[in-house]
């Protein structure tokens, strides 16, 4: 019973503050609140993304040149800032993470 009273208020509380854009359309977030909301993209992507390069196992840090996943991530942060495109970062990120992963003899064939 406790975990339905639980969905129904999350389901609540989400509808309310996605309705409240229809229904009060006027509505607009002060200069300093839409500055602020240009970094959560960048914020939650970080939160989603560095847990996983630093703790691959979910368990024990590993930061260790054996490390594929952090030594990938790496390699995918210098590619976005040398050339600042998405598809570049993207295929350069999973092409080191393979070579890597071979490199490293961690590929499970």
């Amino acid at each position: 019973m406790n975990n339905w009273i639980l969905i129904l208020g999350m389901l609540a509380i989400t509808f309310a503050i996605r309705y409240s854009f229809f229904a009060f359309p006027h509505l607009r977030f002060p200069p300093l609140a839409r500055q602020g909301l240009h970094y959560v993209p960048t914020a939650v992507l970080t939160a989603i993304v560095v847990p996983g390069m630093v703790m691959p196992d979910g368990q024990d840090w590993a930061l260790r040149l054996d490390n594929a996943y952090l030594l990938a991530g790496l390699a995918a942060i210098a590619i976005a800032a040398l050339s600042r495109h998405l598809l570049a970062t993207i295929g350069g990120g999973l092409l080191a993470f393979f070579v890597l992963r071979w490199a490293l003899g961690q590929l499970p064939l």
